[in-house]
C-alpha cells in the first residue's frame, strides 16, 4: 500500500501518517525500487491501534508506553491513570459549572460592570449602589476585584470583610459618601491643598479600629501600591498615601 491507501484504510491523513513516524509511534516502511515506501498489513494493523487509543484519550507518550514491549505498562494500567484522570476532570467541571450556578442565581455577579464577581463582592457592590457615581467608588470596586482575583483566600476576605462592615454600620454610608465626595474634589488639586489631609481622615474614620485585622501588615511605599498610586490623580494618590500612614499609625503596635 502507498501512504495515502494506508491512511484512507485506517480512516486518518497522510499528514498524521508522518507525524506518527516522526514521533516514533509507527516504524517506517522500507522503500521500493522505485522509491515509493509500501506498507504491509502489519502497518495498518499497529495505525488502528494508535487511532484507538488516541480516540479514548490517550495522549502521544501514553501511545508509546502501550507500544513498547519494555515500557513497564500495560494496556490496563494505562487506562485506568486515563480513567482516573478523567474522573479528576469531571469533579472539577461539576465544580465550575456549580460556580457558574452560583453565580448566575446571584443579583450582580455577572451584570456588574467588573463582573464576574463572587457573590460576596456582587453583595457589597450592592450595599456600594448609593454612591456608584463616585468616580472615586468605580475605582474601589475595580480595586476589590482585582484583589479577589489575585490575593490570597485570607487577605481577600479580610478587605472584603472591612469594606462590608464600613457600609453596613449605622450612618457607615453617608461617611462613605463625604470620603468619596472629598477624594473627588481633589481630582484636579495640588498634593499640598489642606483638603488632602481633610480626604486622609475621613478615609480613616471610615475604616473603624474594629473593621480591620488586628495587626495592619501593608508597606505603605510598596511597588503594588506605587502603581496603584499612579492610577489617582496626585491629590488623590497623597490623601490614600496619608490615609494608610495614619492607619498604621492608628492600629499598629
Amino acid at each position: 500500500m502507498r501512504i495515502g491507501e494506508l491512511a484512507a484504510a485506517v480512516g486518518v491523513t497522510t499528514r498524521t501518517v508522518r507525524h506518527y513516524h516522526h514521533q516514533g509511534l509507527l516504524p517506517e516502511p522500507e522503500r521500493r525500487a522505485n522509491g515509493y515506501r509500501e506498507y504491509t498489513l502489519r502497518h495498518a494493523v499497529v495505525l488502528a491501534r494508535i487511532r484507538r487509543l488516541t480516540e479514548l484519550g490517550l495522549g502521544l507518550a501514553e501511545v508509546r508506553d502501550v507500544l513498547a514491549e519494555d515500557a513497564g505498562k500495560d494496556l490496563a494500567e494505562v487506562l485506568t491513570e486515563l480513567d482516573e484522570d478523567l474522573a479528576r476532570q469531571e469533579a472539577a467541571i461539576r465544580e465550575r459549572r456549580q460556580r457558574l450556578r452560583t453565580l448566575l442565581e446571584t443579583e450582580g455577579a455577572v451584570t456588574a460592570e467588573e463582573g464576574p464577581v463572587s457573590p460576596q463582592l456582587a453583595a457589597l457592590f450592592r450595599d456600594m449602589g448609593q454612591v456608584s457615581h463616585s468616580p472615586m467608588a468605580v475605582k474601589d470596586r475595580e480595586m476589590l476585584a482585582l484583589i479577589e482575583t489575585t490575593a490570597g483566600a485570607e487577605g481577600r476576605d479580610q478587605l472584603v470583610g472591612a469594606f462590608e462592615k464600613a457600609f453596613t454600620r449605622p450612618g457607615a454610608k453617608e461617611q462613605v459618601l463625604a470620603a468619596y465626595a472629598l477624594l473627588d474634589d481633589l481630582a484636579d488639586a495640588d498634593p499640598a491643598d489642606p483638603r488632602v489631609d481633610d480626604a486622609a481622615r475621613a478615609l480613616v474614620d471610615c475604616l473603624a479600629p474594629d473593621l480591620l485585622p488586628e495587626k495592619l501588615d501593608v508597606d505603605p511605599d510598596s511597588s503594588f501600591l506605587r502603581a496603584f498610586y499612579a492610577d489617582f490623580a496626585p491629590a488623590q494618590a497623597e490623601a490614600i498615601h496619608r490615609t494608610l500612614h495614619l492607619l498604621m499609625e492608628r492600629d499598629g503596635p
